[in-house]
């Protein structure tokens, strides 16, 4: 696995694996980790044909910000005829993201190795 250098931020870690980007998320997500992470979730969904697997592995709390942000990049991979994968366990994060029905559009996994297996996109529409 190749590790890329870490973003300036408490709340992001990012590597490639496997031909993906991976953007591990840490701590508290709220509305000024969002802020952070923004810019670099917008870089990694940038490209064309972008394969990301965001990791919530390490994130403690989880509010709407961390949606939008999960929805955005979701937005942006699929405009881009990529793919998006994501990582969740804890949880409370897992039951908001199946109220709100953004498990549906974005199925987590149990483990990043699980996530990298994935053969296709998210399904769901825009």
């Amino acid at each position: 696995m190749q590790q890329d250098p870490a973003p300036p931020t408490r709340h992001l870690r990012v590597r490639a694996d496997r031909g993906h980007t991976v953007l591990e998320f840490r701590g508290e997500i709220d509305i000024a980790a969002a802020a952070e992470i923004a810019p670099h979730l917008d870089r990694a969904t940038a490209g064309p044909a972008p394969r990301v697997v965001i990791d919530l592995s390490g994130v403690e709390f989880f509010d709407c910000s961390g949606l939008r942000l999960l929805y955005r990049a979701r937005r942006r991979v699929l405009e881009r005829d990529g793919r998006i994968h994501l990582v969740c366990t804890h949880t409370l994060t897992l039951r908001v993201l199946r109220l709100t029905g953004l498990a549906r559009l974005l199925p987590p996994q149990p483990t990043r190795d699980a996530a990298l297996g994935c053969p296709g996109a998210t399904s769901g529409h825009l």
